[in-house]
């Protein structure tokens, strides 16, 4: 075991005690980098030398009696769609977007701002949209638990990083489910934020009305404080807290008929349900809103956007874009003005009565992706594959959801979500280190080089 492998609690600890620099925990990261990147394809940028002397400035910090948080001292990476001052936002793709970023995305400032050091910058599906896709500047991150599958997408190295053992914590988008979809399919904690919590400043869109930031981490304690830094709130202050009494309702119902739902997936989840029961929390099976009217809904607005976003880099530059980008912000051309006010109107409405179908319980219980990560032989490369995931309807509602390991099938991680009431951040991280302490499916690793 190296200083890399100390979760971000520990980690802070023992910098705070003298029992470890900052330096030689980041240097411990830079050779676990070293020995697993190669295999992972997480990183777009590495800064080692500027993260090195950040590290050397937080521990003459820490000498001097200043320190600046949780995270002060500790590694982060960062989604490439997120400006990091002076460096290019390259966005998984060919066009060139602009220059270097002249200042640090709202997100990076605040980080700094509680001592985290900038690591470098991940990948990410072409602006965010769709793939994996091998004919861009970067071939796609890698599954940790199987190099010949996918991640899922769209914060691809994010995932892969954090799954990986590269890091601890990282910063995604998730626009249809980009933080929790990669979260399934890699082995992660994912955390999707109240719609408006994190500010988006100086990060790409795809659909603004439904774009948020959130942190994959390697458990929820670690999700909670990265989520305390970008949004100046407290969601771990609930972290050990128990949750008897809590009351749960299970959507079984939104996914357990589809004939796409693998069979160890709705075990897991089931399986999800009993573990919770027996720690006190009162579970009850609830009808939510019709899924498919729900991801109806919610892709007609994305997917008209995000044209809006490209229309005019189409224009200059399609030949720059990869296929599968392409032919998926293209079909934003065909919405009309009333299209969208359609789906605007029914996703009010399903988001309403998905609302009252809460009132009786604290928290919802349901799938997260319907299968295990598929293999990159499932992708041609010339059609968009999409999988099957319960997502979606989440972004329409803009309420905070929790990503979480639930198990494995033939050896690949399974996910499940946790979704609360907008503002409920606190409480989803203390039902999900509750369900993370019972079981041992994040506590997993894959085998990987230095280990």
């Amino acid at each position: 075991m190296t200083p890399a492998d100390l979760d971000l609690i520990s980690a802070g600890t023992a910098l705070r005690a003298g029992s470890l620099t900052s330096e030689n925990l980041i240097g411990a990261v830079l050779d676990r980098i070293a020995q697993r990147e190669p295999t992972l394809n997480a990183f777009t940028a590495l800064y080692a030398d500027r993260a090195l002397a950040a590290a050397r400035a937080a521990d003459r910090d820490l000498m001097n009696g200043i320190d600046h948080g949780p995270l002060h001292g500790l590694p982060v990476g960062i989604k490439d769609l997120i400006d990091i001052d002076g460096e290019i936002t390259g966005c998984g793709s060919r066009v060139a977007v602009a220059g270097p970023a002249r200042a640090d995305a709202e997100v990076v400032r605040r980080l700094r701002a509680k001592g985290a050091i900038i690591l470098g910058k991940l990948q990410t599906y072409e602006f965010a949209v769709v793939g994996p896709d091998f004919n861009l500047p970067h071939p796609p991150a890698r599954n940790p638990w199987n190099r010949d599958h996918s991640t899922g997408g769209s914060s691809s190295g994010s995932a892969a990083a954090v799954a990986g053992g590269l890091l601890r914590t990282a910063l995604g988008t998730d626009t249809g489910g980009s933080i929790r979809s990669p979260s399934s399919y890699c082995g992660a904690v994912g955390l999707k934020p109240t719609y408006g919590t994190v500010p988006t400043g100086g990060v790409f869109p795809l659909s603004p009305s439904l774009d948020v930031i959130g942190p994959l981490s390697a458990s929820v304690a670690e999700a909670a404080l990265t989520f305390d830094a970008i949004a100046d709130t407290k969601a771990s202050r609930l972290i050990g807290a128990p949750v008897a009494g809590l009351r749960v309702g299970y959507a079984r119902a939104w996914f357990a008929s589809d004939p796409n739902c693998d069979a160890a997936v709705l075990q897991a989840l089931d399986d999800a349900a009993s573990t919770l029961s027996l720690l006190g929390v009162r579970i009850e099976e609830i009808d939510l809103p019709d899924y498919a009217l729900f991801e109806a809904a919610g892709a007609v607005v994305l997917h008209a956007e995000a044209y809006q976003v490209h229309k005019a880099m189409m224009a200059a530059d399609p030949r720059g874009y990869g296929r599968l980008a392409y032919q998926s912000v293209m079909s934003g051309m065909l919405l009309s003005d009333a299209d969208v006010a359609v789906a605007r109107e029914a996703g009010a409405a399903l988001t309403a009565e998905l609302f009252a179908a809460m009132a009786p319980v604290d928290a919802l219980l349901t799938a997260n992706t319907l299968s295990t990560a598929l293999p990159f032989s499932a992708f041609d490369g010339e059609t968009v594959v999409w999988t099957h995931m319960r997502t979606l309807p989440f972004n329409v509602t803009g309420q905070p959801v929790l990503a979480l390991p639930s198990g494995f099938s033939n050896r690949l991680p399974m996910g499940l979500q946790l979704a609360a009431r907008p503002g409920d951040e606190a409480l989803l991280c203390q039902i999900g280190h509750a369900f993370e302490q019972a079981t041992d499916h994040s506590a997993q690793r894959p085998q990987l080089p230095g280990l």
